[in-house]
């Protein structure tokens, strides 16, 4: 197998071996709802020799008001965040933490116009945002707060999240990418299984029966809305078409080969009849509810769509949902796209110091051990806890695999024009107004990159 250049791998090796073993064999039915969480133990006994701890908060004399800024979409939920917040409040009395929540497409924005006003003092940073705001200074400098046992203790894709130029611009709050979802009952109902869906051409195949049968009219449902959604959907897929987002120049090259193949492919989907053409103004929300409404027999999603589709709350398909790796394209390679996110300190953080106990506390195996099924924990030592894998056995399972190799979205400081324009190109494409050639070939001219 090949490798592609700007794959990063979470797993290798030794490590690999032990999540495909530890994971494995995890052989727990799924619950027909995700269990609530314990509640955050707050008290700090010291590690045990081996483990992964992050420091932990302690109480301060003086009265501290923290305002941190958090997404309302993928990853941990609002509630969970309110959780952590809430146990971090009482393990230190004299501090209030001021959560706000926004949906990931004002993120960016918010962050860079609230920047030169220091309102917060602490941001969630998206994996391809380091570049941009270390050249700008928007965020500070946090590598010499790093313990040095993180990089041995920490999944390598998830310690290098908020890593630019070697230093570090916040800590990661666990790895992730997207995962296949299919209806199991589905499947099923048309004479296939789940090894039929290793790969893209037979994900394509079990969805022409799924029509045939009249089980659903659009039998895959995507994040295709021009928004950053988009291009992580492309990413994967560009990955198992043996592409990637730049040259070994770092200039954009999704108008060669795998770039051109891989749009003409999705395009094909919606021709076909097999993809909803809704799914051009889909957002991951929104196909996480054809899932969940049982609509749809297929889709890629982050982690945290698993626990919602065992949610009776939200969930119509409880127990009737599978979860897997992305499957392989015509190369044989399946990388996931990197999605992960880390917490920063802005640059004018009126408490930096305050600010980094509770981005530890957040980020600590401790708490992060509580929530897998929000984002799975940064912590090597996690995946080897049946207490923790337990929570979610197949979810798990996925990540040994899912989280193996990682694609990268294109690590440049001019990143949201870049991926701005290939929004575009990209919607141009689906919807037919350009061929997919020209398209990419526009979307690398109007990026600059």
């Amino acid at each position: 197998m090949r490798r592609i250049p700007r794959i990063r791998a979470l797993a290798t090796g030794a490590l690999a071996a032990t999540l495909a073993i530890a994971l494995g064999g995890c052989s727990t039915p799924a619950p027909t709802s995700a269990p609530p969480p314990a509640p955050v133990d707050t008290t700090t006994a010291p590690a045990a020799p081996g483990t992964s701890s992050a420091p932990v908060a302690t109480s301060s004399a003086a009265k501290v008001t923290l305002n941190a800024l958090f997404m309302q979409q993928a990853g941990y939920s609002q509630d969970q965040i309110t959780q952590m917040v809430a146990s971090y409040e009482a393990a230190n009395p004299n501090v209030k933490v001021n959560a706000t929540f926004v949906a990931y497409e004002a993120l960016h924005d918010k962050i860079v116009t609230s920047a030169p006003a220091g309102t917060y003092d602490v941001v969630l940073l998206d994996v391809i945002w380091p570049a941009e705001f270390a050249t700008k200074g928007i965020v500070q400098d946090v590598t010499s707060r790093y313990p040095a046992s993180w990089k041995q203790d920490m999944l390598g894709g998830a310690y290098s999240t908020a890593e630019y130029n070697g230093k570090f611009y916040g800590v990661p709050w666990g790895p992730s990418t997207k995962f296949f979802y299919y209806n199991k009952d589905m499947v099923a109902a048309v004479g296939a299984t789940e090894a039929d869906l290793a790969t893209w051409d037979g994900v394509l195949a079990v969805a022409k029966k799924i029509k045939a049968a009249g089980l659903s009219q659009y039998p895959i449902a995507w994040s295709w809305a021009q928004a950053e959604a988009v291009i992580c959907d492309y990413g994967q897929l560009l990955g198992s078409f043996g592409g990637e987002f730049t040259d070994a120049s770092g200039k954009l090259a999704v108008n060669q080969g795998p770039g051109v193949q891989t749009m003409t492919w999705m395009k094909q989907t919606i021709d076909d009849g097999l993809t909803n053409p809704g799914s051009t103004t889909f957002l991951e929300d929104d196909v996480q509810k054809a899932l969940a409404q049982g609509d749809t027999a297929f889709g890629l999603n982050w982690e945290s769509t698993w626990g919602a589709l065992q949610d009776p709350g939200q969930s119509k398909v409880v127990g009737k949902m599978g979860i897997l790796p992305t499957p392989a394209g015509p190369t044989g390679l399946r990388p996931g796209i990197n999605g992960a996110m880390a917490l920063s300190i802005p640059a004018k953080a009126p408490n930096p110091d305050a600010a980094w106990d509770l981005i530890a506390y957040l980020t600590s195996q401790k708490v992060q051990d509580q929530y897998p099924t929000g984002w799975p924990p940064n912590w090597k030592s996690s995946y080897e806890d049946t207490a923790v894998t337990s929570q979610a056995p197949e979810l798990f399972k996925a990540a040994a695999i899912g989280y193996s190799s990682l694609i990268l979205r294109p690590t440049v400081p001019n990143y949201n024009s870049a991926s701005a324009a290939l929004q575009t190109e990209i919607q141009n494409a689906l919807l037919g107004s350009k061929t997919p050639q020209k398209a990419m070939d526009d979307a690398v001219a109007a990026a600059g990159a």
